[in-house]
């Protein structure tokens, strides 16, 4: 089967201030990096326009009624420290719910093996009622809550390689024992959570932290001996990736020392067990990554991952 690429013209539109590390440039980086030649048989498909429902999967109604409502005409409405909306920011990010969920329907009906999922602005930071880190909406979340209500999956797991820890994914399921919620990432860091022991109400929740100036060896020891485990264990019925590339060594915003090589290797263990328990199903949205040249080679190596190469 094929690995299918939603693309998401719309998050072009969506603005941050001049200088701001979260910029559309980004998002033409992967585009780019995704023409070369390797990748022409990725079937490509823009991404629908998701609806006020499904993010209310994750998110309460009026949180989302309230973001909506306070989208600017013009110039930035300043919504956290360090989040901003512009005129283009709720098509985007109602795109990139669209197209989280449209690479469900795709992949839990059989029609496509795995998807990657080009967006922009991030999600993993939105918590159920709040905006942070550059996010809206929690695209991850919505996709695993997506997968369970309109496809029966029992148990989804999350996993997160993202620098920065997922406080919004591990906030909306800390309750919830059928999806499981894995992440790896720097602490000290922004946001500030993500000790190990955070466990969740149902032991769902796994944290390893790794340490300022860390890179591959430390990375990979916590794929095998920390999630990989609690995964085979869990069994999910669908894995999705929250997919950041900040770890990488060249990024801006943090200390880990990756490189586009861990990236494509832990894409391979966790197709490895989605072929064990999920029928291969795999649904990776893209989150962080700030330097251009770091975020387009990772993306590159995890997709052609997802291709089999």
């Amino acid at each position: 089967m094929t690995t299918l690429l939603i693309t998401h013209p719309a998050g072009f539109g969506h603005a941050m201030p001049p200088g701001h590390p979260e910029c559309a440039e980004r998002l033409r980086a992967v585009d780019q990096a995704l023409e070369a030649e390797r990748f022409a048989a990725l079937i490509r498909v823009e991404a629908p326009l998701g609806t006020l429902e499904q993010v209310t999967l994750c998110h309460a109604a009026s949180y989302a009624e309230a973001l909506v409502a306070s989208s600017p005409a013009a110039g930035f409405v300043q919504v956290d420290g360090d989040t901003f909306m512009s005129p283009g920011t709720i098509a985007a990010v109602l795109r990139a719910v669209g197209g989280a969920t449209a690479a469900v329907d795709e992949v839990m009906s059989g029609k496509a093996r795995n998807a990657f999922v080009a967006m922009r602005p991030p999600g993993h930071h939105a918590e159920r009622d709040r905006a942070m880190g550059f996010c809206f909406f929690n695209h991850a979340a919505i996709a695993a809550r997506h997968a369970q209500k309109t496809h029966g999956a029992a148990r989804v797991a999350i996993v997160d390689w993202d620098v920065h820890h997922g406080n919004g994914t591990q906030d909306i399921f800390w309750q919830d024992a059928s999806v499981l919620y894995a992440s790896t990432h720097e602490m000290p860091l922004y946001p500030g959570t993500g000790a190990a022991s955070e466990r969740g109400a149902h032991g769902t929740i796994v944290n390893v932290p790794l340490h300022p100036g860390e890179g591959s060896d430390e990375f990979r020891e916590a794929f095998e001996i920390a999630i990989l485990p609690r995964l085979d264990a869990f069994r999910p019925d669908l894995v999705v990736i929250s997919a950041g590339f900040d770890a990488h060594w060249r990024d801006p915003l943090a200390s880990l020392n990756l490189r586009e090589a861990d990236f494509a290797w832990a894409t391979q263990k966790l197709m490895e067990l989605a072929d064990r328990h999920a029928g291969g199903r795999i649904v990776s949205v893209l989150e962080g990554g700030y330097d251009l040249d770091a975020l387009a080679r990772s993306a590159a190596a995890h997709v052609g991952a997802l291709m089999g190469a």
